[in-house]
C-alpha cells in the first residue's frame, strides 16, 4: 500500500472514529469544547503520520496517547493496552501472592512510593516514602498504572523483585533488589507518653478497628483521658474502615461524601453509639498519610473534633472502576470522590494540617551521594522518641487544651 493510500485510510479512520466520539460527547455537552479538541487531536495525528522523521507505528503512537489522556486525570486512572490487560488478567487469575509492605501512587509520571509498612521487606531493603521507582522488574513505569505496579512487586513468597529507585542526592536509578514475603498481620502500637495514650495506625487492615476500640476501652478504664493518634504512614485500608475509626470519636457531624458522575452521592455520618473516646485528641498526619486514613483525618478536623498536626497528606481517597474496550484494552478510570466534611475532594487536595509542623528525623543510612544530599525520611520506628517535633506538638496542643478547658 502506498503511503498516500496510508495517510487517507489513517485520515478516514480518525475522522469516523471522531464523529462517533463527537455524536456521544455532544449529547453530554450544550458547548463546543469536545469538538475543537477531537478536530486539535485528529489535527495531530494527521501531522505525526504525514511529516513525522520515520512512518510511525500507529498502533504505539495511539496507545501513547491514551496513557496520557488517563494519567491527565489523575494519578488513579489508566489504560492498559490489550497486552497490558491480557496480562493483568492472568496475574489476577494466581492464588494468593507475596508482597513487598509498599504502598504505590504516580507522581511526575513515575509510580512512587507513599509509605512502607514498618516490617515489610521493602522498608528492610531501604524502600522508603516518596522514593520515585523509574523501573520495576525491568520495565519502566513510565505509562505503568498503579495496578500495573502493584501486580508487579507481587509474586510467590520467597521471590524477589528488582527495583531502578531514583533518590534525592542522586543522579541515576539505584537498583534495589527486594524479597517478596506474606504480609504479616498489622496491630496498633499503643502506649502511655506522659500523661497520654499515643497510638500508632500502621494500615486499617480488616481487624484493626476492633482492636483500636479495644485499646481505646482500656486506657479510658484506666484513667488515660488524652489521645495522640498517629497516621503518618498508614496509607492502607478500605474506605469503609475510615469511616469505622472515625465513628470511634465522633459524636455528631458528617464524616465523608462519596459521590461520582454516575455514583449516586453518599454522605457517611457520627453514630454516637459507637463513640469509645469522648477525651481531647490529636492526630498526626504526613505525606504518606493516604487513603482511608485521609477519611479519619478530615473528619476529626472539619468535624474539630482534634488538631491536624504535621504535613498535608498524600490526596488518594477515591473509587475507581475498571472498564473493559471491545478491542481487549481497558480503562481504570476513577469514578467517584471522597469529599471532606466541608466539601473537599481528598483526591485533588489531601487533608491540610491545622497546625503544620515540619518533620526533620532523618535516618543515617538514607543520605546518599554527596553530604549535602537531602535524606529521605525513614520509616517510623514502633515508638516515636519524644524528641520527634510533631509528636512533641501535639503533646503540647493537648497540655494547652486541658488547661483552658480547666
Amino acid at each position: 500500500m502506498s503511503r498516500i493510500a496510508k495517510i487517507t485510510i489513517v485520515t478516514l479512520s480518525l475522522l469516523a472514529s471522531s464523529y462517533v466520539g463527537l455524536g456521544y460527547l455532544l449529547g453530554k455537552t450544550d458547548d463546543d469544547k469536545t469538538y475543537r479538541s477531537l478536530t486539535v487531536y485528529g489535527e495531530v495525528m494527521q501531522r505525526v503520520q504525514e511529516d513525522y522523521v520515520d512512518e510511525p507505528d500507529l498502533a504505539v503512537v495511539t496507545a501513547g496517547s491514551l496513557h496520557g489522556l488517563l494519567e491527565s486525570l489523575d494519578p488513579y486512572s489508566g489504560y492498559l493496552s490489550p497486552r497490558e490487560y491480557a496480562d493483568y488478567k492472568d496475574k489476577e487469575k494466581r492464588p494468593a501472592r507475596g508482597e513487598v509492605g509498599a504502598t504505590l501512587a504516580k507522581r511526575f509520571g513515575y509510580i512512587v512510593v507513599v509509605s512502607v509498612l514498618p516490617d515489610g521487606t521493602a522498608a528492610k531493603a531501604g524502600l522508603r516514602d516518596g522514593d520515585i521507582l523509574e523501573a520495576i522488574g525491568g520495565f519502566n513505569t513510565r505509562e505503568m498504572s498503579i495496578d500495573q505496579a502493584n501486580l508487579l512487586v507481587s509474586g510467590a513468597p520467597g521471590t524477589s523483585v528488582k527495583i531502578a529507585v531514583v533518590r534525592r542526592g542522586r543522579t541515576e536509578p539505584q537498583p534495589i533488589d527486594i524479597p517478596r514475603a506474606v504480609a504479616g498481620t498489622t496491630h496498633v502500637i499503643a502506649s502511655k507518653i506522659d500523661d497520654a495514650v499515643y497510638m500508632h495506625v500502621a494500615a486499617l487492615d480488616s481487624g484493626v478497628v476492633a482492636e483500636l476500640r479495644d485499646k481505646l476501652q482500656q486506657f479510658d478504664k484506666q484513667g488515660v483521658h488524652k489521645l495522640v493518634l498517629d497516621l503518618r504512614d498508614c496509607a492502607r485500608g478500605a474506605a469503609s474502615d475510615g469511616v469505622a475509626t472515625a465513628q470511634l470519636f465522633l459524636p455528631s457531624g458528617t464524616i465523608t461524601v462519596l459521590n461520582g458522575q454516575t455514583v449516586s452521592r453518599q454522605e457517611f455520618s457520627a453514630a454516637p453509639d459507637k463513640v469509645v473516646w469522648h477525651g481531647p485528641m490529636d492526630v498526626l498526619i504526613s505525606e504518606s498519610t493516604s487513603g482511608a486514613a485521609e477519611i479519619v483525618a478530615a473528619a476529626i478536623g472539619d468535624n474539630h473534633r482534634g488538631d491536624l498536626v504535621g504535613a498535608r497528606t498524600f490526596g488518594s481517597a477515591s473509587e475507581q472502576k475498571l472498564i473493559p474496550l471491545d478491542d481487549g484494552s481497558a480503562l481504570m478510570l476513577t469514578v467517584a470522590y471522597y469529599y471532606t466534611p466541608k466539601g473537599k475532594p481528598i483526591l485533588d487536595q489531601g487533608v491540610p494540617p491545622t497546625v503544620e509542623v515540619a518533620d526533620t528525623a532523618v535516618d543515617a543510612n538514607d543520605v546518599v551521594g554527596d553530604d549535602t544530599a537531602e535524606a529521605a525520611p525513614a520509616p517510623l520506628p514502633q515508638l516515636p522518641s519524644l524528641d520527634d517535633p510533631v509528636l512533641r506538638k501535639a503533646l503540647d496542643l493537648l497540655n494547652t487544651e486541658v488547661r483552658k478547658a480547666a
